[in-house]
């Protein structure tokens, strides 16, 4: 693994303007970075990054069919009591799920380590999907790789056949999120057009503008009942709602299904280390109040259950702060702490790995760099290339 200096395309801001890549900048700083690239050998993908993608994702799996038969573990996810049998009947009925991201500390020397499951809303589904795809081939047209280099990145293709796999007969689905944040938005853009690749029908409605009618069935601003919905909105939230009670009786198929609000939830982190201890692409954690926490000392990480892109986390080095990401609204909740394991630094960047999972198949490799130690909204999009 190594980081390589390139010199970006000359019409790469065009060509991301004409595709609706428009959070390619936030907040005026750059997002998508191509002045440097990741190399990777096939070796490293395949044993470093995809080998413990698809274990520690059945181990997942084997923590939810645990979970949902226990009170005692659904409270330690602070799955909310009356959800709790919704949650578990969307495992015991096989609701499907479309797809993840792994974050792994990753540097082409040592195992992988888990920092979190990203389970249930992942971004950068696009840029990881089509745009690095796209810069991969540009440069081996320009005669900038050579032209057998390829990419972990089998991501486009799988999801259009998970859609397929989920909705064999096609048929009517709706897309929803927040319409206002263009990310968001554009995210959801993407994956309509991947579910009309599969041939089913897309319609988008606002998150906000979901009504329920007086059959008890959720309907789009157009009053049409909703049947089946992909949502990019989180289920931490979706199940604390005003509009949650209806659920188990609404008749809608959610992607992704509720029993993935176990495991976008870093209570799994202590649990799957629980269960699994000394596994070598796990780092120790603890729930944060218990006696076991002791064992991580002075050095360790504090997270909310509930946090995205880095809001909340704080890193505690020797018993002081010594950095942390501002309060994003999750600061009140429970939290876990996990060891304190670095990203690896290369030049002046720290990067993590985001290995994706689609169904239940490892499916693509996303990298996003850093000046700090915690990644955040901010944190740079970097491609990646496999060059033997």
């Amino acid at each position: 693994m190594e980081r390589l200096r390139f010199d970006p395309r000359p019409d790469w801001e065009a060509t991301a303007e004409r595709l609706g890549f428009t959070w390619r900048h936030i907040n005026g700083e750059i997002y998508w970075d191509e002045t440097a690239a990741y190399a990777f050998s096939m070796e490293e993908v395949e044993d470093g990054i995809e080998a413990p993608t698809a274990e520690l994702h059945g181990l997942c799996l084997e923590l939810v069919k645990e979970a949902v038969q226990s009170e005692r573990l659904m409270e330690q996810l602070d799955i909310p009591e009356p959800m709790r049998d919704y949650v578990a009947a969307s495992w015991t009925r096989g609701d499907p799920s479309l797809y993840g991201r792994f974050d792994f500390a990753y540097d082409g020397r040592g195992p992988a380590k888990l920092y979190e499951y990203n389970a249930d809303t992942p971004t950068s589904v696009y840029e990881t999907a089509a745009f690095q795809w796209l810069w991969l081939e540009d440069q081996i047209r320009a005669g900038v790789l050579p032209a057998e280099a390829d990419q972990f990145n089998s991501l486009h293709e799988k999801l259009v056949a998970r859609f397929r796999a989920i909705f064999p007969n096609g048929g009517f689905v709706h897309f929803s999120s927040d319409a206002d944040f263009v990310e968001d938005r554009q995210t959801v853009r993407f994956l309509e057009d991947l579910a009309q690749q599969a041939g089913l029908e897309p319609q988008f409605v606002a998150i906000d503008q979901i009504g329920l009618n007086a059959d008890g069935r959720f309907v789009d601003h157009e009053n049409w009942i909703i049947q089946a919905m992909f949502k990019l909105y989180p289920w931490e939230q979706m199940l604390r709602d005003d509009y949650a009670a209806p659920l188990p009786t609404a008749d809608v198929r959610v992607l992704e299904p509720a029993w993935k609000s176990i495991l976008s939830n870093k209570a799994i982190l202590p649990l799957l280390w629980e269960r699994h201890k000394g596994h070598p692409n796990l780092l120790e954690a603890y729930f944060e109040g218990g006696p076991a926490q002791a064992a991580l000392g002075d050095s360790y990480v504090r997270k909310p259950l509930f946090s995205r892109e880095g809001a909340n986390v704080e890193l505690i080095d020797q018993g002081v702060s010594a950095e942390t990401v501002v309060d994003g609204g999750y600061g009140q909740g429970r939290f876990i702490r996990q060891a304190l394991h670095d990203t690896p630094r290369f030049d002046d960047a720290h990067v993590i790995v985001g290995s994706w999972v689609v169904g239940d198949e490892p499916a693509g490799m996303s990298l996003r760099e850093d000046v700090g130690r915690i990644t955040r909204d901010t944190s740079r999009f970097v491609p990646h290339f496999i060059r033997d």
